[in-house]
């Protein structure tokens, strides 16, 4: 009679398939992630030595590294953090903002805001169309300049159809809209001081039109404390209509998203809210109750921050100086009208309010 078995049975000696594959997974992201980064950190040092946007630093460093978005060894770690960091990175955003502030702006700001974030995201439509382009590149160029700029872009472009020359636009979006933030923030307070604007509507003129949190902050605070606090809330504000507006396009384009994840050998059902707009309102209840401090708030902006800047990076190794030039003039053209139309808009209103 043969005793018990002294070799170790296959499961109790072996990890469970499922986490060897997911601990391949981690492995093959590794070159890649940490490639891009480098570059992310190379842009931060740069912008932080000579100043200028930190985003667009990460862009065009990426775009020189075109080369290694499809070597077998950076390819998974390029995608995941164009994919999974950057919308973890949009999730955090919502660590910025409360509903206190939101209730504290008053009805007429906040349908000032609304009535700019809609018709910008209109105009874009029936612009794009004028222009030949697509439903889809409207809308993401819209929602970019009526929303935050480069963040709105990312998280937009999560929920539209996937496919390269969307890809493709959303880095000429991200590219136009900073540059445009960033003239805005130099023109605007000097708008603001011709026309002799009280601080409460030079605030909402800065909070209400300048595409990036940071170039607000900046241009708010050129024209003094009391500006700049209100721009900043505002700005906020705006921020906090990107779930809204992330849900409203998720559902329209649900059909063409999951039509192009198929074709592409992914699941063909999506959800109609995605995983990281619940993390984006989760922050904000959080902050709302007080339930993070203002250390744990700075850190979790800090890490949102660098999450997107690390997307960004990967996004422009995915792509290259020749198929940026390739976009043509109608970016440039549509994501102009955009921001003028939205200056002029909360300019007429600030103005009227006087």
């Amino acid at each position: 009679m043969s005793g018990p078995s002294s070799e170790p049975s296959a499961l109790a000696g072996a990890p469970a398939p499922r986490a060897r594959a997911w601990a391949q997974q981690v492995l093959s992201w590794l070159p890649g992630s940490a490639l891009t980064a480098v570059i992310a950190l190379a842009a931060t040092f740069v912008s932080t030595l000579h100043g200028g946007p930190q985003l667009l630093y990460a862009l065009f460093f990426g775009v020189a590294f075109h080369y290694l978005s499809q070597d077998g060894k950076t390819k998974p770690g390029i995608e995941f953090c164009s994919r999974t960091l950057l919308r973890f990175g949009v999730g955090l955003l919502g660590a910025r903002i409360t509903a206190t502030q939101i209730v504290g702006l008053g009805w007429s700001t906040a349908l000032i805001v609304v009535a700019g974030v809609v018709t910008t995201i209109g105009a874009g439509l029936l612009l794009a169309r004028w222009l030949g382009m697509t439903r889809a590149q409207g809308v993401l160029s819209g929602g970019s300049v009526a929303i935050c700029g480069a963040s709105a872009a990312l998280a937009i472009s999560a929920v539209l159809p996937r496919d390269k020359e969307g890809e493709r636009f959303t880095l000429m979006v991200v590219v136009t809209v900073t540059v445009m933030s960033t003239v805005a923030m130099v023109l605007y307070p000097s708008v603001a001081r011709v026309l002799n604007l009280p601080p409460e509507l030079a605030g909402l003129f800065i909070g209400g039109t300048i595409h990036d949190v940071a170039q607000v902050v900046g241009a708010g605070y050129m024209l003094g404390p009391a500006t700049g606090d209100i721009a900043t809330i505002v700005k906020l504000f705006r921020v906090a209509m990107l779930a809204l507006v992330v849900v409203v396009v998720s559902t329209a384009f649900k059909r063409a998203r999951e039509a192009s994840h198929a074709e592409g050998g992914g699941k063909a059902r999506q959800p109609l809210v995605p995983w990281f707009l619940w993390v984006f309102v989760a922050m904000v209840l959080l902050n709302s109750l007080g339930a993070l401090g203002t250390q744990v708030q700075g850190a979790l902006n800090d890490v949102s921050r660098g999450c997107l800047v690390v997307a960004i990076a990967a996004l422009g190794m995915k792509t290259s100086f020749r198929q940026l030039a390739s976009a043509g003039w109608r970016p440039f053209v549509l994501i102009l009208a955009e921001t003028l139309w939205l200056a002029a808009l909360v300019l007429a209103c600030a103005w009227w309010r006087r």
